[in-house]
């Protein structure tokens, strides 16, 4: 008997699903800010449900990212003080591939099976994106584009690089309209998840059917972005450099003036 957890908590949508030879059991709530202090309590509910204890569990999976900070970081700690403190194994899935799966799931449902190269775009905030691109095999995901930051501009470029795609997920479809043009004509689109819960825990299935086992101490966040706060000085920084321009502008005005008068 196979029974594992996989938690992500990635986007603004906190996702919980529960596997087991009986049965499925999913969760989505509002995440954000709230996953940290949600996380434990859904899980416990869920197990709950399905009349099933964190004894029960043989792996715990998490979506690794890349995603929000905060996000990551909750789902990182919760999986890894759970594998601990139940010396169970632990599966990282790429948060990215999650939508990728989620189109799958919705394009079979379509009637439509997805075949070829798909990319994910996720807003990422401060006018950036997080990219991928996956095939699917009919068994299993492929990475052919690992996980990247871009600007909208700087994507566009990487499609027209590679016009293979067949289809393109994610946030940012609905987020950056300049992404709509030339590079996703005729191209498939799903700009919105129809169940992160469900892709979720399809990922934790196949991950464990191909022993992806990690030890708790490998279950570690998935970050693209190096930075994501300006310190106090370099926010000073870019506050003079754009106060320069302006004050040599009056400068150069009050030289013309004297010159003039003189």
């Amino acid at each position: 008997m196979t029974v594992f957890l996989a938690l992500d908590s990635s986007t603004e949508t906190m996702a919980l699903a529960l596997s087991s030879p009986a049965g499925r059991w999913l969760f989505e709530a509002e995440g954000g800010p709230q996953a940290s202090a949600r996380l434990v309590p859904e899980t416990q509910a869920l197990l709950a449900q399905a009349g099933l204890a964190m004894a029960d569990l043989d792996a715990i999976a998490f979506g690794r990212g890349p995603g929000a900070f905060t996000g990551l970081r909750a789902a990182c700690a919760v999986v890894q003080g759970l594998a601990f403190a139940l010396n169970k194994p632990v599966l990282s899935l790429c948060s990215l591939q999650l939508v990728a799966e989620d189109a799958r799931q919705q394009a079979e449902a379509e009637g439509r099976a997805l075949e070829g190269t798909i990319w994910v775009a996720m807003d990422a905030r401060m006018n950036e994106i997080y990219a991928a691109a996956f095939r699917w095999d009919g068994v299993r995901w492929h990475q052919e584009e690992a996980p990247a930051l871009y600007t909208p501009g700087a994507l566009l470029q990487r499609w027209e690089l590679r016009p293979a795609a067949v289809a393109v997920a994610g946030s940012a479809l609905s987020v950056f309209p300049e992404l709509q043009g030339q590079a996703l004509e005729g191209v498939r689109q799903w700009p919105r998840c129809q169940s992160r819960a469900a892709a979720l825990a399809e990922l934790a299935r196949q991950a464990h059917a191909r022993g992806e086992l990690l030890d708790a101490a490998e279950a570690m966040p998935l970050y693209v972005r190096d930075k994501v706060a300006q310190t106090t000085e370099e926010r000073l920084a870019i506050r003079l450099a754009a106060e320069k321009p302006a004050e040599l502008q009056v400068e150069r005005q009050s030289e013309l003036q004297t010159g003039s008068a003189s």
